[in-house]
């Protein structure tokens, strides 16, 4: 992960303006605050505004567009799989994810897995979202959904297995369906067709279809990223979205980048509107976190700080074919300006830079 945008770069910048030519002055010479005054040949070599209005100490990050509900499908039965669906597929109720032994294993909505024979006499929550599924689909009019499999929950079973010509037992194996909490977007598939399945063991990777982007944050910058967060997404066509910080990680672990054991935290950003998101899996996004806004302050470049003999930091304001240096305290950094108070700034104000 690479931070464009961190306090620690304005450390660089004050060192680049120290060898960029711009003159730090002595100390006499006329000015109330302290400065001196240059002329000619020592003026800076160019100058940028000081500016009155919101200041933000957002910082952009380096995420990777994805999807949300990433979870492992397991096989139900044991067999040979004998048909896969593609990568990116989008598999609906009562959809087929798989087949083992020529036989589709449909998928239910539903929280709680398919771990057991579903028959008359089981009682569950499994139970209801079959039942739930069944009335969806219109095989179950008129039956109560609850928690218990009676001879109304069979007779919709049996209507189910006749509708995809299957034999009617009125029950449901582990092998028949697979419950998801909805649709899903098939991210991998673990198993090539022909290969010997067993209970337990992976099939597919899944997905739901709404895109999320996931990105690190270094454990210092936690407070950045809570839940609820606004962020600005700049994605791969070159659009923006907006969202909020979803989740933030519990677990701070080495990055991603061997070359950076710095301890960072997971943190998933969801769309405010996911539908408008376009982009291929894993592309790689910029991730902008507002953080902190300051109203109405008074800014100036980075670039523009001088860092004074006797400790501290100043600017050089220019104004009639003339530069004084005037100490100034620091505030916010932020979008690559610092807010600055003191020495008699006003916007407005020209202060030196190196030359752009």
């Amino acid at each position: 992960m690479r931070r464009r945008t961190a306090v620690v770069s304005t450390v660089v910048a004050l060192l680049a303006v120290a060898g960029a030519g711009v003159a730090v002055t002595g100390t006499g010479g006329s000015g109330g605050d302290g400065g001196g005054s240059a002329s000619g040949a020592d003026l800076p070599p160019a100058t940028a505004a000081v500016q009155r209005g919101d200041l933000s100490s957002g910082t952009q990050l380096d995420g990777t567009l994805g999807y949300a509900k990433e979870r492992k499908v397991n096989a139900g039965a044991a067999g040979i799989l004998t048909r896969t669906p593609g990568t990116g597929d989008t598999v609906r109720r009562d959809g087929r994810l798989y087949e083992v032994n020529g036989v589709p294993v449909r998928l239910m909505y539903g929280t709680v897995p398919m771990y057991r024979t579903l028959k008359p006499g089981s009682e569950g929550e499994d139970v209801r979202q079959l039942e739930q599924n069944l009335q969806a689909l219109g095989y179950a009019a008129g039956l109560a959904v609850d928690d218990e499999y009676t001879a109304g929950t069979a007779a919709a079973v049996k209507r189910w297995q006749k509708a995809h010509e299957r034999r009617q037992t009125g029950r449901v194996e582990p092998g028949d369906i697979a419950f998801s909490p909805s649709a899903v977007r098939v991210k991998s598939v673990a198993a090539a067709v022909g290969d010997q399945v067993s209970p337990g063991r992976p099939v597919l990777t899944t997905t739901a279809s709404e895109r999320v982007v996931r990105f690190q944050l270094e454990v210092s910058d936690g407070k950045l990223a809570k839940v609820g967060t606004k962020v600005e997404v700049s994605l791969p066509d070159g659009s923006t979205a907006s969202g909020r910080v979803s989740a933030v990680g519990r677990t701070a672990k080495a990055g991603d980048d061997p070359a950076d054991k710095t301890p960072k935290i997971p943190v998933t950003v969801s769309f405010d509107d996911p539908s408008d998101v376009r982009g291929f899996d894993q592309s790689p996004v910029t991730v902008n976190l507002t953080g902190e806004t300051r109203e109405g302050v008074l800014s100036v470049p980075v670039n523009a700080l001088l860092a004074l003999p006797g400790g501290g930091y100043g600017v050089q304001v220019v104004a009639g074919g003339k530069a004084r240096q005037v100490r100034v305290k620091l505030g916010m950094f932020g979008s690559g300006r610092v807010e600055v108070s003191g020495g008699g700034l006003r916007e407005g104000m020209k202060v030196g830079v190196p030359k752009t």
